[in-house]
Protein backbone atom coordinates (compact mmCIF):
# COMPACT_ATOMS: atom_id res chain seq x y z
CA UNK A 1 0.00 0.00 0.00
CA UNK A 2 1.00 3.47 -0.85
CA UNK A 3 1.84 5.48 2.03
CA UNK A 4 0.33 8.91 2.65
CA UNK A 5 3.04 11.60 2.44
CA UNK A 6 2.02 13.98 5.23
CA UNK A 7 3.61 17.61 5.39
CA UNK A 8 3.28 20.25 7.87
CA UNK A 9 4.19 23.59 8.46
CA UNK A 10 4.70 23.62 12.25
CA UNK A 11 8.20 22.22 12.59
CA UNK A 12 9.79 25.02 13.77
CA UNK A 13 7.53 25.75 16.86
CA UNK A 14 7.35 21.71 17.62
CA UNK A 15 11.36 22.17 17.98
CA UNK A 16 11.18 25.38 19.77
CA UNK A 17 13.13 24.62 23.00
CA UNK A 18 11.64 27.28 24.70
CA UNK A 19 7.76 25.86 24.08
CA UNK A 20 9.08 22.53 25.76
CA UNK A 21 9.97 23.35 29.16
CA UNK A 22 7.02 23.96 32.23
CA UNK A 23 9.28 25.36 34.50
CA UNK A 24 10.62 28.24 32.21
CA UNK A 25 7.64 29.11 31.60
CA UNK A 26 6.42 29.50 35.13
CA UNK A 27 9.29 31.09 36.00
CA UNK A 28 9.12 33.69 32.75
CA UNK A 29 4.95 34.02 34.22
CA UNK A 30 6.19 35.20 37.96
CA UNK A 31 9.37 37.71 36.16
CA UNK A 32 6.33 39.46 33.62
CA UNK A 33 4.38 39.51 37.22
CA UNK A 34 7.23 41.09 39.23
CA UNK A 35 7.14 38.32 41.70
CA UNK A 36 10.32 36.92 40.64
CA UNK A 37 14.07 38.69 41.90
CA UNK A 38 15.49 40.92 39.21
CA UNK A 39 18.04 39.51 36.85
CA UNK A 40 21.75 41.07 37.51
CA UNK A 41 21.80 41.16 33.44
CA UNK A 42 19.11 43.43 33.29
CA UNK A 43 19.66 45.40 35.74
CA UNK A 44 23.04 45.80 34.01
CA UNK A 45 21.48 46.30 30.50
CA UNK A 46 19.17 49.36 31.84
CA UNK A 47 22.47 51.08 33.91
CA UNK A 48 24.51 50.98 30.54
CA UNK A 49 21.26 52.30 28.74
CA UNK A 50 20.82 55.15 31.19
CA UNK A 51 23.28 57.54 30.06
CA UNK A 52 22.55 56.76 26.02
CA UNK A 53 19.14 57.27 26.44
CA UNK A 54 15.87 60.29 27.32
CA UNK A 55 12.75 59.74 28.17
CA UNK A 56 10.26 59.43 25.98
CA UNK A 57 12.57 56.85 23.17
CA UNK A 58 11.39 53.70 21.46
CA UNK A 59 13.10 50.71 22.46
CA UNK A 60 13.14 47.08 21.69
CA UNK A 61 13.60 44.41 23.46
CA UNK A 62 14.80 41.61 20.94
CA UNK A 63 14.01 37.86 22.44
CA UNK A 64 12.07 39.38 25.33
CA UNK A 65 10.61 36.54 26.43
CA UNK A 66 7.51 37.38 28.49
CA UNK A 67 8.67 40.92 28.06
CA UNK A 68 10.25 41.49 32.15
CA UNK A 69 12.88 43.62 31.11
CA UNK A 70 10.06 46.39 31.30
CA UNK A 71 10.30 46.35 34.91
CA UNK A 72 13.59 46.86 34.79
CA UNK A 73 13.33 50.14 32.79
CA UNK A 74 10.74 51.36 35.03
CA UNK A 75 13.31 50.42 37.92
CA UNK A 76 15.87 52.34 36.66
CA UNK A 77 13.20 55.74 35.85
CA UNK A 78 14.72 55.43 32.20
CA UNK A 79 10.94 56.39 30.90
CA UNK A 80 11.24 54.72 27.64
CA UNK A 81 8.67 53.26 25.17
CA UNK A 82 9.33 49.65 25.28
CA UNK A 83 7.98 46.98 22.84
CA UNK A 84 9.25 43.28 22.67
CA UNK A 85 9.60 40.92 20.23
CA UNK A 86 9.92 36.51 20.83
CA UNK A 87 9.66 33.81 18.45
CA UNK A 88 7.95 31.77 21.29
CA UNK A 89 4.04 32.48 21.22
CA UNK A 90 3.27 31.30 24.94
CA UNK A 91 5.77 33.17 25.93
CA UNK A 92 4.76 36.73 24.57
CA UNK A 93 0.90 35.60 25.71
CA UNK A 94 2.02 35.31 29.19
CA UNK A 95 3.75 38.99 28.86
CA UNK A 96 0.61 40.18 27.48
CA UNK A 97 -1.59 39.31 30.41
CA UNK A 98 0.31 40.43 32.95
CA UNK A 99 2.10 43.18 31.63
CA UNK A 100 -1.08 45.66 31.11
CA UNK A 101 -1.48 45.53 35.15
CA UNK A 102 1.95 47.67 35.30
CA UNK A 103 1.04 50.29 32.39
CA UNK A 104 2.29 48.01 28.79
CA UNK A 105 -0.40 47.69 26.42
CA UNK A 106 -0.29 44.24 25.40
CA UNK A 107 -0.04 45.13 21.56
CA UNK A 108 3.79 46.20 22.48
CA UNK A 109 4.44 42.35 22.43
CA UNK A 110 4.83 40.37 19.64
CA UNK A 111 5.63 37.04 18.46
CA UNK A 112 8.06 37.37 15.46
CA UNK A 113 11.65 36.03 15.20
CA UNK A 114 14.42 38.16 14.89
CA UNK A 115 14.99 37.47 11.41
CA UNK A 116 11.34 38.91 10.53
CA UNK A 117 12.21 42.40 12.00
CA UNK A 118 11.98 45.84 10.19
CA UNK A 119 11.54 49.24 10.89
CA UNK A 120 13.63 51.25 13.13
CA UNK A 121 13.50 52.11 17.09
CA UNK A 122 16.11 54.32 19.06
CA UNK A 123 17.33 51.61 21.13
CA UNK A 124 17.38 47.88 20.98
CA UNK A 125 18.54 45.35 23.60
CA UNK A 126 19.24 41.49 23.14
CA UNK A 127 20.29 38.94 25.85
CA UNK A 128 21.21 35.66 25.90
CA UNK A 129 19.59 34.94 22.17
CA UNK A 130 21.96 35.13 20.38
CA UNK A 131 24.28 32.06 21.62
CA UNK A 132 20.80 29.58 21.57
CA UNK A 133 20.59 29.83 17.49
CA UNK A 134 22.66 28.60 14.46
CA UNK A 135 24.33 31.58 14.08
CA UNK A 136 24.53 35.44 14.47
CA UNK A 137 25.61 37.25 11.15
CA UNK A 138 21.67 37.39 9.96
CA UNK A 139 19.76 38.50 13.39
CA UNK A 140 22.47 41.00 14.51
CA UNK A 141 22.49 42.47 10.87
CA UNK A 142 18.64 42.94 11.20
CA UNK A 143 19.32 44.10 14.96
CA UNK A 144 21.77 46.81 14.27
CA UNK A 145 19.63 47.81 11.33
CA UNK A 146 16.76 49.09 13.38
CA UNK A 147 18.94 50.17 15.99
CA UNK A 148 19.11 54.68 15.22
CA UNK A 149 21.46 54.87 18.21
CA UNK A 150 22.25 52.28 20.05
CA UNK A 151 22.06 48.42 20.50
CA UNK A 152 22.87 46.79 23.70
CA UNK A 153 23.95 42.88 23.71
CA UNK A 154 24.73 40.49 26.59
CA UNK A 155 25.94 36.75 24.72
CA UNK A 156 28.83 34.11 25.35
CA UNK A 157 31.75 36.31 23.86
CA UNK A 158 35.25 35.13 23.92
CA UNK A 159 38.74 35.12 22.16
CA UNK A 160 37.92 31.91 20.08
CA UNK A 161 34.44 30.77 18.90
CA UNK A 162 32.93 27.27 19.93
CA UNK A 163 29.88 26.07 18.09
CA UNK A 164 27.91 23.41 19.93
CA UNK A 165 24.40 21.50 19.10
CA UNK A 166 23.62 19.52 22.46
CA UNK A 167 20.00 17.64 24.07
CA UNK A 168 19.13 20.00 26.36
CA UNK A 169 18.51 18.11 29.32
CA UNK A 170 16.25 20.03 31.07
CA UNK A 171 13.44 20.23 28.93
CA UNK A 172 9.59 18.53 28.80
CA UNK A 173 10.70 15.95 25.88
CA UNK A 174 14.54 15.61 24.16
CA UNK A 175 15.58 18.52 22.05
CA UNK A 176 18.52 19.96 20.46
CA UNK A 177 19.65 23.52 21.18
CA UNK A 178 22.72 25.37 19.82
CA UNK A 179 24.95 26.46 22.14
CA UNK A 180 27.18 29.00 20.64
CA UNK A 181 30.10 31.52 21.87
CA UNK A 182 30.79 33.61 19.15
CA UNK A 183 34.37 35.28 19.24
CA UNK A 184 34.57 38.56 20.76
CA UNK A 185 36.93 40.31 18.21
CA UNK A 186 34.60 38.84 15.09
CA UNK A 187 31.41 40.36 16.46
CA UNK A 188 32.81 43.75 17.50
CA UNK A 189 34.12 43.94 13.81
CA UNK A 190 30.77 42.99 12.73
CA UNK A 191 29.34 46.18 14.07
CA UNK A 192 31.67 48.32 13.78
CA UNK A 193 31.84 47.41 9.53
CA UNK A 194 28.34 48.43 9.84
CA UNK A 195 28.87 52.17 11.55
CA UNK A 196 28.88 51.13 15.11
CA UNK A 197 31.16 52.20 18.02
CA UNK A 198 31.65 48.95 20.65
CA UNK A 199 33.36 49.00 23.98
CA UNK A 200 32.86 45.43 26.08
CA UNK A 201 31.88 45.16 29.34
CA UNK A 202 32.48 43.01 31.78
CA UNK A 203 29.29 40.74 32.86
CA UNK A 204 28.33 41.83 36.38
CA UNK A 205 27.19 38.12 37.45
CA UNK A 206 29.29 36.37 36.05
CA UNK A 207 32.55 38.15 35.51
CA UNK A 208 35.38 36.71 33.57
CA UNK A 209 34.33 33.25 34.22
CA UNK A 210 32.20 30.67 32.34
CA UNK A 211 28.83 30.54 33.58
CA UNK A 212 27.67 26.62 33.33
CA UNK A 213 23.74 27.12 31.83
CA UNK A 214 22.08 23.42 30.77
CA UNK A 215 25.93 21.91 31.53
CA UNK A 216 27.79 23.92 28.60
CA UNK A 217 29.69 26.77 29.87
CA UNK A 218 28.70 30.53 28.51
CA UNK A 219 31.19 33.40 28.77
CA UNK A 220 28.70 36.29 29.23
CA UNK A 221 29.85 39.68 28.10
CA UNK A 222 28.03 42.73 27.24
CA UNK A 223 28.60 44.56 24.11
CA UNK A 224 27.75 48.53 23.81
CA UNK A 225 26.98 49.80 20.34
CA UNK A 226 26.85 52.87 19.35
CA UNK A 227 25.82 54.63 16.38
CA UNK A 228 28.53 56.71 14.65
Amino acid sequence: MRQATLIRGDGWASHNIWEHSASVRELYAKRARAEAEEMTCHQQAAGLLAPLCKPGESLLDAGCGSGYFFHSLKRAGLGLEYYGIDATRCLIDLGREALPRFGLSAERLQTMRIEDLDGAVDHVVCINVLSNIDNYHRPLERLLSVARKTLVLRESLAERADYQYVEDRFLDKPLRVHVNTYALGEVTAFAQARGFRVRAEEDRRAGSEPELVIGYPHYWTFLVCERA
